[in-house]
Formats: structure tokens, sequence, C-alpha cells
């Protein structure tokens, strides 16, 4: 794999998703959904623990003393454990009662006699196994309630490895007691001590939750005169070459984003590997599984996302009651910020508005607010993107030094406490000195994005040059939404001039004035706005077919049985949890359906004639020996790829009678797990080239999308009358 980001590769940060009442963890297991981590409310309310635990990973077994200390409010709480610990009450003037118990999980009402410090001391088995949450055609994460193992452990709140109190923050010193040769990492400062099986860790700063993982890690360490935390890495096979390169990385984020925004919160950054293929963004380090550490493009796409996490999200937490703001400015700052920096902002604009356009149906919308979390690719399209053009187009309305300006007042003002679009808007109003209501009310409240529409556009001379006029419609069912829509007219002097048109109505008018001669006009060709792509916006890709609910999957017949089998394995793989889509074999179809999208394996299909013939994009013939030639007519400047059908395996992407229709084909039978893996996650291409039995990108690209419905040619401007000049 070659491209694309941990975020959509696993699970996206799942440190700081929370929700307030217990009734609300009994509902999600009765749903059978999987709990995020930290799901309490965040709150004023700090819970300080002294835990010493011991970990036997062979058995699964934990064993844990806690002393809490308590605030003075109030005599009776209630705390979840996971069940089967036993927790008994060994100092303090105190009593336990269970409650009740929902799926793993236990709640006790502990009263205290007298105001003070209560030890608990528990243990028991804690291990479950991972779980498949499938989210679109072919993209699924695994994810656990948490494990202790011989592989690994992993622990969080939602385990129950510690006495959680809803809608409370916590403290800690923590002390772990492991085999020889493990280590155990958590959050805030500490140290490890594999050779006797030791781990510090404390972080006195209130936090969301408490976590815990272990494993037989090598450890490294690097530190900065730029950064005051320490960068680290944690992995499972000695690796300096690829820790080093993360630990400088990390240096150079922390410094950036230090510098950006305001001081990084806590005394480390850490890498650890986890043992399965996950993208966790804790407090203070992330967890990443072994192929996702190893893809080289992740130290300039999701691993930045992480770190930023630690301001938002870990710095700063997220009301939930008022919508999940974290991820949409953790993505902005990061994934998109990094793209704009190397020059490839409308790339990353474009993207965006396009996962929204192939992701979210019609009745799935909802607004930011209601944005908890990401469960597939139609909510990351709303809270990632949708959240962060929001933000994009905050920015282009205060201007970028007043937007960091917001951030840093953002950021100062909220510290370790929750935070909510309120105090977002709160202090983007400080810096401005402008009223944000209606922005936040249009783009945070209301679910939707405008559509728009170009007509009666006219040009005419004057006596100073030129004048072009027109009509700016917003089409959508909805109420218009506030836009400041950039308008680009091209001149024949090979000038470009760029006015900026407010719309506020159902149809606005624009009437502009020219030095010269308009030879184009266009209406926001760089994708600044959040909004629905128009007609000639959307080149066909891969997503165009991964994010549909239905769907037909065709396998040659003809094809030799080992890659006949191998392609049936792919489509199962990207049907599971997708019954929309159909698998059958080529031969039991005798013309391509016009109704849905279709996906054509192998180069025996009987389809693949009528896939290639007349195709706008590219040309896909075989030579006299038989080496399959593919031409990308449409690529830039164009391009001849000669492919050697011993080793590549091309994807193309057509339209066909206005569906999309992808082409996969190749000829090595143990490159067919990696392509069910990998090819869901380049979503944003429209053809593509790996090879090898790993499957090793080396080709890939979007079709030109050609001239929008935006767009406006104008015919030689009419000379106007004396009267006109006059007037004008």
């Amino acid at each position: 794999m070659a491209d694309g980001n941990v975020c959509s590769w696993c699970d996206r940060c799942v440190s700081i998703a929370r929700t307030p009442t217990l009734l609300f963890f009994g509902l999600l297991l009765l749903l059978g959904q999987p709990l995020p981590i930290s799901q309490v409310l965040a709150s004023e309310l700090l819970i300080r623990h002294h835990l010493e635990v011991r970990l036997d990973p062979e058995q699964g077994l934990i064993e844990v003393r806690d002393r809490m200390r308590l605030p003075a409010s109030k005599s009776q709480w209630s705390l979840i454990l996971h069940t089967g610990l036993d927790p008994k009450i060994i100092d303090g003037e105190a009593t336990l009662t269970r409650v009740s118990g929902f799926g793993h999980l236990v709640e006790y009402r502990l009263s205290l006699k007298t105001p003070g410090a209560v030890t608990l001391a528990y243990g028991g088995r804690i291990r479950h196994d991972l779980e498949r949450i499938d989210e679109s055609l072919g993209r699924a994460r695994q994810w656990s309630h948490g494990t202790i193992a011989p592989d690994g452990v992993f622990l969080d709140g939602n385990s129950g490895w510690y006495p959680r109190i809803p809608e409370s923050h916590q403290a800690f010193v923590l002390d772990v007691r492991l085999p020889e040769g493990w280590s155990a990492i958590a959050q805030g400062a500490g140290t490890t001590d594999p050779a006797k099986g030791r781990s510090h860790w404390s972080e006195l700063q209130p936090q969301d939750d408490i976590y815990l993982i272990a494993g037989r890690f090598h450890a490294y360490h690097k530190r900065s005169d730029n950064v005051q935390a320490e960068a680290q890495v944690y992995l499972r096979e000695p690796d300096a070459a690829l820790a080093e390169r993360y630990l400088d990385a990390t240096l150079e984020y922390l410094a950036f984003y230090s510098d950006l925004i305001g001081p990084y919160p806590f005394a480390k950054f850490a890498l650890v590997e986890n043992f399965w293929e996950s993208g966790y963004g804790m407090p203070s380090f992330t967890l990443l599984g072994p192929q996702v550490i190893r893809l080289p493009f992740i130290l300039q796409t999701s691993y930045p996302h992480e770190i930023l996490h630690n301001w938002w999200g870990n710095g700063v937490y997220v009301d939930y009651g008022s919508g999940n703001w974290s991820e949409g400015l953790t993505n902005y700052l990061a994934d998109y910020w990094l793209m704009e920096r190397a020059g490839r902002g409308v790339e990353g604009r474009r993207d965006m508005l396009k996962s929204f356009a192939d992701y979210v149906r019609q009745g799935r919308d909802f607004p930011l607010t209601e944005f908890v979390q990401r469960h597939g690719a139609d909510t990351q399209a709303i809270g990632y993107n949708k959240g962060a053009m929001v933000f994009h187009m905050l920015r282009r309305e205060l201007g970028d030094e007043t937007f960091i300006q917001g951030l840093r007042r953002f950021y100062a003002d909220n510290r370790f406490r929750a935070a909510g679009y309120a105090d977002l808007r709160l202090a983007f109003e400080h810096v401005s000195g402008r009223d944000l209501s209606a922005f936040f009310a249009a783009w945070i409240e209301r679910a939707g994005a405008p559509s728009l529409a170009l007509d009666t556009v006219e040009t005419k001379s004057t006596a100073e040059g030129y004048r072009i006029s027109g009509r700016i419609r917003q089409t959508q069912p909805e109420p218009p939404f506030p836009l400041a829509i950039p308008v680009v007219i091209d001149l024949d002097s090979g000038e470009s001039v760029v006015e900026t048109v407010i719309s506020h109505a159902r149809e606005t008018r624009f009437d502009l004035a020219l030095r010269s001669a308009p030879v184009r006009l266009r209406l926001d060709p760089d994708f600044e706005v959040f909004r629905a792509l128009a007609a000639g916006e959307l080149p066909v890709t891969l997503s165009n077919l991964f994010g549909s609910e239905q769907g037909l999957i065709l396998i040659p017949a003809a094809a030799p049985e080992a890659l006949q089998s191998g392609y049936r394995r792919l489509a199962e793989s990207w049907r599971a949890g997708h019954p929309g889509w159909q698998i059958d074999e080529d031969q039991a179809v005798e013309r391509l359906p016009t109704d849905r999208p279709v996906w054509l394996l192998g180069w025996e299909n009987r389809h693949l004639a009528a896939f290639a013939r007349d195709a706008a994009d590219f040309a896909l013939t075989p030579d006299d020996d038989q080496a399959p030639r593919l031409t990308l007519t449409s690529a830039p400047n164009g391009m001849n790829a000669t492919l050697d059908p011993a080793t590549d395996s091309p994807v193309l992407t057509r339209r066909l009678e206005d569906r999309p229709v992808a082409w996969m084909a190749t000829h090595t039978p143990d490159a067919l797990p990696a392509l069910a893996r990998k090819l869901p996650h380049y979503g944003k291409y429209s053809y593509l080239s790996f090879s090898g039995p790993e499957a090793t990108n080396s080709l890939k690209g979007q079709w030109p999308a050609g001239d929008s419905s935006l767009t406006y040619r104008p015919s030689p401007p009419a000379q106007s009358s004396n009267e006109d000049q006059a007037t004008d």
C-alpha cells in the first residue's frame, strides 16, 4: 500500500468519545455496538488513583490495589469494574455493594462512612477476542473490549480494569509488575525496566481515561532542545532505523504544533506497536499496528494526526453533548494542513468533498453537533471531512492570522477541560471581534450541503473595459446557506481575476467590471466551499464502488482454479457485512446491469472487452506477444505502461451508462489477499497498478474531471450601445 492514512486503514483515534450515563452503556451493549473508549462525559470531577498492578499475560490475569481519593462533595459513588474481579475494600471506612451487571461490566455502589481515601483490592481474568466491525465494502477494522494475553495487553476504561466513576476525570500514579522482559506503557511520565518487569507511570493532569498497554518491547528514546517532551518508540522487534525515523518525526511535529497552537501538554509522545492492526490515539502516545507502522507514507500523513490529538481531544477534551469537533479540527490541521503546505491543498479539498458525495446518502446525513465518533465511511465523511471543510471556511472568513489566534485562545482557555463548539465560537469571536453565530448555526447545527448552479451569464464591452454578469443559484432542497463563493475570471490578457460573491439567498446576482475580455468564468474552482460537487467535478474513482450500498462482483469462470478461487475469496471478504452486494460468475450475466456498480475481476472476464471498448481515458490492448499494453490517454501528459502479466495487477475504472464499473486483474494468485486488503484504501484513485505477490503500488492517479457545470465560456462580447457606454 502506498497511499492512504491510518484513519481509513484501521480505527482512527478511539480515545475521546464519551456518553453521559450508565443507561447508555447498557443500551450500546444490548445493541451489540462497540463501546468507544472513554465513554463518560468529561467534567470537573477528579478522582485520584494510586494503582499497584500485577499482570500475568499467559493466564490473562490481573491483580490490583487502588488507593482512591474521592472529592468530599458526596458520600455515595457509582463505579464500574470488569465482571469477575471480586472487589473488596481493604482500607478506609466504606462499603461496596453490587448494583447490576451489563455485558462484561458490573456497576457497584461505594458508600463512604467518613471522608478520606479508600483502597480497593480486586483481581481476575480479562481476555476478550478481537471483533470485526464492517464499515463499507471491503473496509473493516478490529476492536476489543480489552485483553491480557501472551501476545500483549490492551486495557482501557471500557475494559473495566480500574474503578471507573461516571462523569469523572482521572489523575493517577501507576506501578506495574510483569514477567521478566515485559514493559507497560501508559500516558504521562514514567519509566520501564523490562529486565525486572517493572514499569512506573504517572499523570497528575485530569485525564479522560487510564490506558494500560504492555508487551515485550524494544524501547528507543530521543530529546531535542526545541521540545520539552521526550520522543519514545516501543517496537515488538528491534529496528533502530525505523525507530530513528519515528523519533525524528515526533520531535519535528511536536515543535511545529507547539509553535502553532501552544505548549505540548505531556511529558512524552510515544509510538507503541500494537499486536493487531490499529490506529489508536491516546494521551501522549499512539498505538499503531505492525503493518501500519511500516507503511512509508504514515510519517507524513496519519502520524501527525495522532500527535495533534494531544492538543485536540486529549489536551482539550470534547463535550460530546454538542458534537465531536476534535476530529474535524485535527483532520484539518494535520491531514489537510500538511497537504496544503506541500502545494496539494486543492487536491485535499476536492478529496474531502468527493468522500461526502460518495459515502453520505440521503437520509443518513446529520449535523456536526450529532457527530460523536466514526462508525464507517459515511460518518467519517461528515465528522472528519465536512468538519475540516467548515474550519477551512472559517479560516477564509477570518484570515490566517486571526484563525491561528483563535486556535491559540481556544487551547489556552480550555486545557484539560471539556469544551464544545460554543467554546470554539467564543474563542474565534474574541480574537476577531465578530459575531459568528450565523456561521456556526449554518455549518455546525444544520445537515446538508449547498448545491450550486450558474446561469444567465453574459458579457459586454464598456467604455472602461468589460462587464460580466450572471446568476448563482442554490438548488438544494434545504434553505439557502450563507456562502462566500470565489468567482475566478480568466482574461484574454493571461491574467485571472478572483472575486468573492456573498450568497444568502436562493438566487444571487453578480455584475463584475473587468479590464480586458473574459475567456472563462468558474465558480469555486479550487473547492474552497463545502458543497455538493457539480457535474464534471466528479471523476469516477474506486470510492464510487466502495461507497455504494449495492452492486455486483463478477468472477471469471474461465480463469485457472487458483485464480478463480482467489477472486472468490476476495469478493467474499469485500462483501462481508454488505448484503446489498452480490457475487456471480461472468457467464451468468449476458450484459452488464445498468442499475448498480459492477466489479469485473480477471483478464479472463468475458465482459472485459465491453469494459474497455471506446473508453475515453484509457486503451487496453495486447501486443503481438500477448503482453498487455495499457495506454492512459487522460493521465497527465499521457502515459504508456507495458504491463508484465506475470507480476503486474492493474485496476481501472470508468462510467458505463452512467454507473461506475471497475476492473482488476492479476496472474499472481498470491497477490489477491494483499489486493483485497489494500484496494478499499485507494478509494480516491481512478487507475492503479500493483506489482508482485505483495502488491506493491507502482502506479496511481485520477482521471481528469473535465469542465464543470459551474464553468462558463463566453462568446465574443457584443458591442454595447452608446447609451450603455455612457451609462457605464
